[in-house]
This record gives structure tokens, sequence and C-alpha cells, in this order.
């Protein structure tokens, strides 16, 4: 089922997660667009467990394509997978993906991107493992290590979960997670239960 969505001219005129970006980003990575320099490879991880969540996975991937400096190049396939850490069956399954991207945007800016995209969704953080509209992780970029406990990177639990090493392997079969090795290998380490691909739905990658 292939998803249908606004223009991209419909959704930045009514986006409100653009207004975050400060105008010194907006100013550079614009000029950085223009010259295609030095872009950089990150993948993120997304995922949404209220709502209607397909159609609020790709409105994800919109914001994304739609903010300046960054460029969606892959979408994977849907995944649906049982919450972690709470009671079997006290919320709603997850529908995750991943997409892979190239951005002139720091890490940092990015950081800000995705909270504000989470915002514009009405993401509200309770406490951990609580349901959410829509969750945005920043799992690698380029070849980045960093502890900084604002955003550590690589995603310090990316290798242990199924519902982010599937989708990636789906979509970037050779893939390799910063100091953890390859993502198909990770993947064969990790339970897998719980974790199903959902060949009936589909993500659009945007034009």
């Amino acid at each position: 089922m292939t998803v249908s969505s606004s223009s991209s001219s419909n959704w930045a005129q009514s986006d409100p997660t653009v207004q975050p970006v400060p105008a010194s980003v907006v100013e550079q990575v614009d000029a950085a667009d223009i010259t295609l320099s030095n872009p950089k490879r990150a993948v993120i991880s997304l995922g949404s467990n209220l709502g209607n969540r397909l159609e609020t996975l790709q409105g994800a991937i919109d914001a994304l394509e739609d903010t300046p400096g960054l460029r969606v190049k892959a979408v994977s396939p849907v995944y649906e997978t049982e919450p972690w850490g709470v009671e079997p069956g006290s919320q709603p399954s997850y529908f995750n993906a991943v997409v892979v991207i190239k951005t002139t945007l720091p890490p940092s800016s990015l950081l800000e991107r995705g909270q504000a995209i989470e915002e514009a969704f009405d993401r509200v953080r309770e406490e951990r493992w609580s349901p959410r509209t829509i969750d945005v992780d920043i799992v690698t970029y380029a070849d980045v290590v960093c502890d900084d406990p604002a955003l550590t990177l690589p995603h310090p639990r990316a290798h242990q979960r199924a519902f982010v090493l599937a989708p990636w392997r789906d979509v970037e079969p050779e893939a390799q997670l910063p100091g953890r090795g390859a993502v198909a290998q990770l993947l064969e380490g990790v339970s897998q239960e719980g974790v199903f691909a959902r060949a009936d739905l589909e993500l659009r990658l945007p034009e």
C-alpha cells in the first residue's frame, strides 16, 4: 500500500518544525546545498505506536526531506514490533523504519531538527518506554563516535535492537555500525521475537 501525502510545497507551508532551525544554520546549509559541498551520510530510526502510525512515519520522512541541507536517500520496509520495557499488551505495537540521509547539517542541528519533528507530531515525553506518536533517533552520523550525553554516536543501544537492525539491513545489506561491526551480523546475534516485516505496508521515498 502506498501512502498518499500532500505535496512538499503544501507541507512546507504548514510545517511547524521549520521555525526552530536557526536562520544562520539555514543560510549555511542552503549555501552548501548549492555547491553540494561535503554532505555527510546519516542513518535515522523512526518509530510510532500512537495514532495513524504509517501516516505519521511518512509525515516524518517528508519533514526530513523538507529540511534545508538534508536529502532522504533511502527508506526501509516497515516493521511492526512489540514495545520494549513494558508489560506485553499494555501498549499498541510500533511501526518502525530506517531512513538513510545525506546532510550538511552538523549532528547537533540534525538532533534539533529531529526533536522539532517530534514536537510537531505532539510527541509527549512523560516517562521512559512510554507510548509516543513519533520517535526520531539518529543511529549514525558518518563515522563519528561521540560520548556527549546530549547526543551519543552511534546510538548507544542500536546494536541491541532488532527493530533498528532489521530495517537497516534491508535497506543497506552491507551496512556497518561504527565500533560494532556489520549490521547483518549484529542482527543475527539479537532476538527478533516480536519483530515482523509488514510487506503489505509501504513508505514513499520523497521525490
